[in-house]
């Protein structure tokens, strides 16, 4: 099993994600060079958010947390920070109740010019960071995996393109 994870100006990283969520995590902040503490994400083509602290904060299993479970073999995924006013530990809690106690989270994208890549999936970034929408004004909600939605306004459905294809 294996997905692909874009971040950065174009880059790719083929990821083998049977492993731990921790080691998952691990290996996408350094090869991102993201900094210790940022929380980060995965937007799927279909526009699912992946939460990746999921499983990680105190009071979780014991059982180390795996990230098969989570992401669809072969899919290619866009590596996202999630910016919460409360902090790295409390970001899936905020997540999930988004707009609560204050400033909504917000989600930037860690490929340069997502908008360029793919503007459906920029506009579901702006949509769950509560940014009005840049394009068109029509779009569709996508939500997360594994049962945590987002709560948003009800919109209009609209086709969701995918990822470019990889080029060599």
């Amino acid at each position: 099993m294996f997905i692909t994870v874009m971040f950065g100006a174009g880059c790719r990283e083929l990821v083998n994600p049977w492993c731990s969520l921790v080691t998952l995590t691990a290996h996408l902040r350094q090869r991102a060079q993201v900094p210790p503490g940022t929380t980060i994400a995965l937007l799927a083509e279909d526009g699912h958010l992946v939460s990746l602290v999921e499983g990680l904060e105190e009071g979780a299993s014991p059982a180390p947390s795996m990230g098969s479970p989570l992401l669809q073999e072969r899919a290619t995924y866009v590596l996202v920070q999630i910016i919460s006013k409360w902090g790295p530990r409390l970001s899936l809690v905020v997540m999930l109740k988004e707009g609560e106690g204050g400033a909504p989270t917000r989600y930037e994208s860690l490929l340069e010019k997502l908008d360029d890549w793919c503007p459906e999936l920029a506009e579901e970034l702006r949509w769950l960071s509560g940014l009005p929408a840049m394009g068109d004004g029509r779009r569709r909600r996508m939500g997360t995996r594994h049962g945590h939605q987002e709560q948003g306004p009800p919109s209009r459905p609209r086709r969701v393109g995918s990822l470019p294809p990889r080029t060599r």
